[in-house]
């Protein structure tokens, strides 16, 4: 049996964001710094995964919630944008890397993941190519900064699951969600608007299209923050907003993750 350790390289370090740790760190700092830590600790967060130029001082908002000194596994769910998946899919690889340092991945919840049989296997390519994941992996490392030796990640490929399959991930996660030394991360962007989206929803009573986009999303996130995944799968049905990362969400909402958790989600 080989021991090679296997990495995933930053494959979006210089386009979506930059290569140099130096100026990744100094951005990620300028983002944190501007904003404030309301609802630490944060047991889960929604955060976008759209180049840094477009969302870096947004997620800050949700990385400024994560408590390190109590955080020791992040889940981090990212939808798949590349490749058709029904289930969920784990990485193949040991490491990923991103410019700031390498972030563990751990085996041992990998391992436990796994023989329940309801994964599948990513390729290093299909790994590579995705950004849902990886567009997290720096702000992760940063906000661990202090104690980048003391945790590891579970980054999970979430695919276009039907709501049975969606309680079905919940009910799985549920036992990890309810250590309060695990943080989840969800990936998502909001609305996609326009014709390369093929979704154009304009309620002109709202006034310009962007406000319309707004108040769209705004009232998703509120059905979102009542953990309500009922309400949340009739908004969707009903206004079909182009939320990417729609299914983590769904696996999040899934009433069976907060039995064992009660208040302390609070940081959500």
């Amino acid at each position: 049996m080989s021991n090679r350790v296997v990495c995933r390289e930053a494959s979006h370090a210089g386009s979506w964001y930059t290569a140099s740790g130096p100026q990744l760190n100094a951005q990620l700092e300028g983002w944190l710094s501007q904003v404030q830590s309301t609802k630490r600790p944060a047991r889960a967060i929604i955060a976008p995964h759209a180049g840094y130029t477009y969302c870096g001082s947004c997620a800050a908002h949700a990385y400024k919630q994560v408590d390190p000194s109590i955080t020791r596994r992040i889940f981090i769910l990212g939808p798949s944008h590349h490749v058709p998946l029904s289930r969920c899919a784990l990485s193949s690889v040991d490491i990923y890397r991103t410019p700031l340092y390498d972030l563990r991945i751990d085996q041992k919840i990998y391992g436990e993941l796994w023989k329940t049989g309801m994964f599948e296997r990513m390729s290093l390519q299909t790994d590579e190519d995705e950004h849902s994941i990886e567009m997290h992996l720096p702000y992760t490392a940063k906000a661990m900064e202090s104690h980048k030796d003391e945790f590891t990640i579970i980054p999970v490929l979430v695919g276009a699951l039907s709501e049975s399959k969606e309680q079905e991930f919940g009910k799985l996660f549920s036992k990890y969600l309810a250590d309060p030394s695990n943080l989840f991360v969800v990936s998502s962007d909001f609305c996609h608007w326009g014709q390369r989206f093929r979704y154009s929803y304009y309620d002109e009573s709202q006034g310009e299209i962007y406000r319309s986009i707004e108040h769209l999303d705004k009232m998703g996130m509120s059905i979102i923050e009542q953990l309500d995944p009922v309400s949340f799968s009739n908004y969707l049905k009903k206004y079909h907003n182009t939320i990417c990362g729609r299914h983590p969400i769904g696996v999040l909402l899934n009433p069976s993750l907060y039995q064992d958790v009660g208040s302390g989600v609070g940081g959500f």
